[in-house]
């Protein structure tokens, strides 16, 4: 197929500008918190879960899986049946959550946004990615190892699926991306110093 340049620079461009809203940042400062400065200093759900509310937390996790899913759906609405523009849209808006614009390219880890792209490009894949969330963390109490596992099982799925290649690659590639924003959350993980997250 042919790729009209215009729709993959503006799903490429927006799907940046989209990933770059700063809402954990947002959340915390709008609850006196700079979420910058505190606990694990990662402005995503869970820092924000931690160290402001689980109201505050969860609010977050839904609006940054919101920016993925919009950054994701809206070149596909427009260009009609093809995913390839979708996916520049989910490549660019885990990009920009993870080094935003407008905190001088500090961010989170990508997994909340990424799976919301990830539900409207390959919702099975999502599916599971959920369940193995679900199984890891009631088991484990590690967030991270979780998420790190979610990450893991998009490619699986999608390569036992027999979904087109590039949706496959790309969700590998995606998958890289979280693992390596999850370095050093491994690294306590092996220490056996990572935080549980505990029920209060």
């Amino acid at each position: 197929m042919s790729i009209d340049p215009i729709i993959a620079i503006s799903a490429s461009g927006a799907g940046y500008l989209i990933g770059s809203l700063p809402f954990g940042y947002l959340v915390a400062k709008a609850n006196g918190v700079d979420i910058f400065s505190v606990g694990s200093r990662n402005p995503g759900a869970t820092n924000v879960k931690r160290c402001v509310s689980k109201k505050a937390g969860n609010i977050v996790f839904l609006l940054d899986a919101l920016k993925g899913f919009v950054a994701t759906a809206w070149p596909m609405l427009l260009a009609g049946e093809s995913f390839h523009y979708g996916l520049l849209g989910l490549v660019f808006v885990v990009l920009g959550h993870s080094f935003s614009l407008f905190t001088k390219f500090r961010g989170g880890k990508g997994v909340a946004t990424m799976l919301g792209g990830v539900v409207a490009l390959m919702y099975g894949a999502a599916l599971v990615g959920v369940l193995v969330w679900l199984a890891v963390f009631y088991t484990s109490r590690y967030v991270s190892l979780a998420s790190i596992c979610l990450a893991i099982s998009l490619p699986i799925t999608n390569l036992i699926a027999g979904v087109p290649s590039t949706l496959t690659w790309v969700s590998l590639a995606l998958a890289v991306l979280v693992i390596v924003r999850h370095k050093d959350n491994i690294a306590r993980l092996l220490r056996g110093e990572e935080n549980k997250f505990s029920k209060k």
